[in-house]
């Protein structure tokens, strides 16, 4: 096993989920129509992330309101 550094000092931005996931009853697989939730955003730095959320109306403290729908598990 090895054990590296790299892509490990990225800031990544990932949207919360709009609709809850379906499983599909025939092949038990899940999907949503949210297409939200394929984009994942990487900053090289902290001031990058920042801005781009500031310009966009995106607020980091919505992670830790208390009206949040979904648990915080990161």
């Amino acid at each position: 096993m090895q054990s590296g550094a790299a892509k490990t000092k990225e800031w990544v931005l990932e949207y919360e989920p709009e609709q809850p996931r379906q499983i599909e009853p025939l092949m038990g697989w899940t999907s949503s129509g949210d297409m939200r939730q394929q984009v994942q955003l990487r900053f090289e730095s902290p001031e990058e992330a920042i801005a781009y959320c500031e310009r966009r109306g995106i607020s980091y403290a919505d992670n830790f309101a208390v009206n949040r729908r979904d648990p915080w598990t990161h």
